[in-house]
């Protein structure tokens, strides 16, 4: 299969057609890749941005049946409505669906070795009347997982998340023993899979002030964090913590870790952005197949304008080929 062979196939899927998605392809046929890169969306939307319009009329199709080749080919989904730059359509809802479910097929069934994905607009996608809170949940629930790991890398940081894409107020409840564990062992698993970290040594964060100061400012990491991350040391894990958030992200405590697991989308990610927000790679872990994406949204106001930074993606998809890189013997 094409995902498997000794050049790699990778499958980038453009996202939302109004977003700055397809304006990022520009960038990705500029480089030169060490595998074949498939763009999957509709064609007619990429080369928008001036000056971009010849080189990408003249990407060759994707042939699944021809032998990889290093280099960037199209795969044509049509869109379902004409589109607009920066001007969102709900009539494409299912079409931005339809482009991770090609792309998620693919993955599971081999034709591709890794999956990178653009940036999609909850908002509109919800609008069309389809409950949608992210990549990371819709690709769980396409792959049989219940319990995927959202972690960031980027400015020499990893950091994952305990729980991604819910109401601060629900937070508490969704921390149990059991998510906790399974969480914390996916991304002691995936580290070691995908990075090849042969001992990853993990941060584990509080959840309240001060990692609860003592009971005073709350009970979860007595009462579940604490229990939870002395169990998993005791099975072998190397896990640091519960650390207070605000003291977790100093040099110092990050000296010699591989990675940070903060309990909420907004207590890790802030640092991380801060770091190296428009370079930073989105990781989906706990998945049977390989997803990275951006680090970013949309950006309406910049679709094919031709001045959408490409950094993330360009991350997010050298990241995918150096996992998916063959082992040399």
């Amino acid at each position: 299969m094409s995902g498997t062979g000794r050049i790699p196939t990778l499958v980038v899927t453009t996202g939302e057609p109004a977003g700055i998605g397809p304006d990022l392809c520009a960038a990705i046929v500029a480089q030169n890749w060490k595998c074949r890169v498939v763009l999957l969306g509709d064609r007619r939307l990429l080369g928008r941005v001036r000056g971009t319009r010849r080189r990408m009329d003249s990407l060759p199709d994707y042939d699944a049946e021809a032998p990889a080749r290093r280099g960037v080919q199209v795969l044509h989904m049509p869109l379902a409505a004409p589109c607009t730059a920066g001007q969102l359509d709900v009539a494409n809802a299912r079409y931005v669906l339809g482009l991770l479910d090609r792309a998620a097929e693919g993955c599971v069934r081999g034709e591709f070795a890794a999956m990178v994905t653009a940036p999609v607009h909850k908002g509109v996608v919800n609008d069309a009347g389809i409950v949608f809170t992210g990549h990371t949940e819709y690709l769980a629930r396409r792959c049989g997982v219940r319990r995927p790991v959202m972690m960031l890398a980027g400015g020499g940081l990893r950091v994952a998340l305990a729980t991604t894409h819910l109401p601060l107020e629900k937070v508490p409840a969704a921390i149990t023993p059991a998510a906790l564990a399974s969480v914390i062992r996916i991304l002691d698993t995936d580290l070691r899979r995908l990075f090849a970290i042969r001992r990853p040594r993990i941060i584990v964060c509080g959840l309240n002030p001060h990692a609860g100061e003592g009971g005073h400012l709350g009970r979860e990491e007595i009462e579940v964090i604490g229990p939870v991350v002395s169990r998993l040391r005791r099975s072998g894990l190397d896990l640091v913590g519960p650390l207070p958030a605000d003291t977790a992200f100093l040099p110092g405590q990050l000296k010699g870790c591989d990675a940070v697991l903060a309990m909420y989308h907004d207590q890790g990610l802030p640092v991380l952005k801060h770091a190296a927000f428009g370079n930073a790679v989105n990781v989906t872990l706990g998945l049977p197949i390989v997803r990275t994406s951006v680090d970013h949204g949309t950006a309406l106001d910049l679709a094919g304008t031709g001045r959408a930074d490409p950094g993330s993606m360009l991350a997010a998809l050298a990241m995918a080929e150096q996992i998916c890189r063959p082992v040399r013997r």
